[in-house]
C-alpha cells in the first residue's frame, strides 16, 4: 500500500495520499490548494491516477484543493451529506465505505469541530480530520461546532478503536506526525476528564482567535461547485423535467454514472446503463460500451449522476471522444428528485 503524509506549513495541514499499488487509483484527503502542483507531480512520479479527493470538513484555515484536482484530473470530488459546500460529486455518510482500487476506508460520522466533520477507518489506521488531534482536539466554537457532540464523538467513537490504531490528523503545530488511541487516551490533556459537561467546559474556557484565513477560507471552501452552465450553454444539458420525458423513450440510453452502492442507497431511474463513472475513459473508447452503444444504435446518450458533476465532466469526454449526441441531467439525480422524477 501506498501511504503518503504531506505537510503544509503555512496551515499545519496534513494531507493524505492513499493507494494500494504504483500504477494504479488514488484518492487524497484533505488537499491544500496552493500543494495542488506537488501532489501532482508525486502522482505522476508513482503512476497512479487519481480517483476521488475528500475533504474531512468544511476547513477554515486553508483553501482545499477540492476544486483544482477536479478541473485538473476529473477525479470525483467527495464530503460528508452535511457540508454546506455548494456542490461535489460525491456526499458520503455515516457508516458508508470510501473505495478505490484495492482500498476501502470506513465513514464514521464525527461532528463537534464542525457539524460536517468525517474521520476516515482503514485497517491499522484512522485519519481524524480536525476531531482528534495529537495531544488536542479540533476547536468548536464556530461553523456550528459542539463540545458535547464533539465528546461523544471522540469518546463514543474513536476512543472505542483499538488502542494500537495509528492516529493521522488533519493538522498539527508542534511537529508531531502520528500517534495511537491509546496513547492518546492516556496522553491528551483534553481527554482527562469525566464527563461531557466537563469537557464542554474546558472547551468553552480556551478562548482561542480566529483562523487567520477564516473570512477568505470559508466562502471559498463553500463555492466548489463545477459550473454545469458551461455545460449547459453549449446544448449538452437537459433540465430534470425534461429528463423525465425522456424515460422509455427508444431513442434515447439514460447512462447512471454513480457507484454500485449510491445506486443502492438512493435508487436508480427505470431503465438506466450502469456505467461507473471510473471507468469512463473506457467506456467511451472505440470498442468500448458506451461508443459501441452510440455508434450502433444513434440513441442519444443521457448521463446522470448525483448532482451532475461527473456527468457533466462525461459529457465533455464523451463529446471529446465523437460521441456527438451525449448530453447530461442538469443537477443529477438530486434535482431529478425534485422535480417528481421516479426512482426504482
Amino acid at each position: 500500500m501506498i501511504f503518503r503524509q504531506l505537510f503544509d506549513q503555512t496551515s499545519g495541514t496534513y494531507t493524505y495520499l492513499i493507494a494500494s499499488r504504483r500504477g494504479g487509483e488514488a484518492l487524497i484527503v484533505d488537499p491544500v490548494l496552493e500543494k495542488v502542483d506537488r501532489y501532482l507531480q508525486l502522482m505522476r512520479e508513482l503512476d497512479l491516477r487519481l480517483v476521488k479527493a475528500v475533504d474531512t470538513h468544511l476547513h477554515a484555515d486553508h483553501i482545499t484543493g477540492l476544486g483544482a484536482l477536479r478541473d485538473r484530473t476529473h477525479c470525483v470530488t467527495v464530503m460528508g451529506e452535511q457540508s454546506q459546500v455548494d456542490v461535489v460529486s460525491m456526499r458520503i455518510a455515516d457508516g458508508d465505505k470510501l473505495t478505490i482500487e484495492g482500498i476501502s476506508l470506513d465513514v464514521i460520522y464525527t461532528p463537534g469541530h464542525t457539524d460536517d466533520s468525517y474521520c476516515f477507518a482503514m485497517g491499522d489506521r484512522v485519519l481524524t480530520g480536525d476531531t482528534l488531534l495529537i495531544r488536542g482536539t479540533g476547536r468548536t466554537d464556530f461553523q456550528n461546532g459542539d463540545s458535547r457532540a464533539q465528546y461523544e464523538s471522540i469518546f463514543g467513537r474513536l476512543l472505542r478503536l483499538p488502542e494500537d490504531t495509528l492516529v493521522y490528523p488533519a493538522h498539527d503545530y508542534k511537529g508531531d506526525t502520528v500517534s495511537t488511541i491509546g496513547e492518546e487516551k492516556a496522553c491528551n490533556p483534553r481527554l482527562q476528564v469525566r464527563s461531557a459537561e466537563e469537557y464542554a467546559e474546558l472547551m468553552a474556557n480556551l478562548k482561542l482567535a480566529n483562523p487567520k484565513m477564516m473570512d477568505v477560507a470559508v466562502p471559498a471552501n463553500i463555492r466548489q461547485g463545477l459550473a454545469q452552465e458551461a455545460i449547459a450553454a453549449r446544448g449538452w444539458a437537459v433540465t430534470a423535467e425534461a429528463a423525465i420525458g425522456l424515460v422509455g423513450q427508444p431513442d434515447v440510453a439514460l447512462i447512471d454514472l454513480r457507484e454500485r452502492t449510491e445506486r443502492a442507497k438512493h435508487g436508480s431511474i427505470p431503465g438506466a446503463v450502469h456505467a461507473p463513472y471510473p471507468e469512463l475513459q473506457d467506456n467511451i473508447r472505440p470498442g468500448g460500451m458506451l461508443y459501441e452503444l452510440a455508434s450502433a444504435t444513434g440513441k442519444r446518450m443521457v448521463f446522470y449522476c448525483a448532482f451532475g458533476e461527473r456527468s457533466a465532466m462525461a459529457v465533455q469526454a464523451a463529446q471529446d471522444a465523437g460521441i456527438g449526441n451525449a448530453c447530461h441531467i442538469h443537477g443529477g439525480i438530486g434535482a431529478w428528485k425534485e422535480a417528481g422524477g421516479k426512482l426504482a
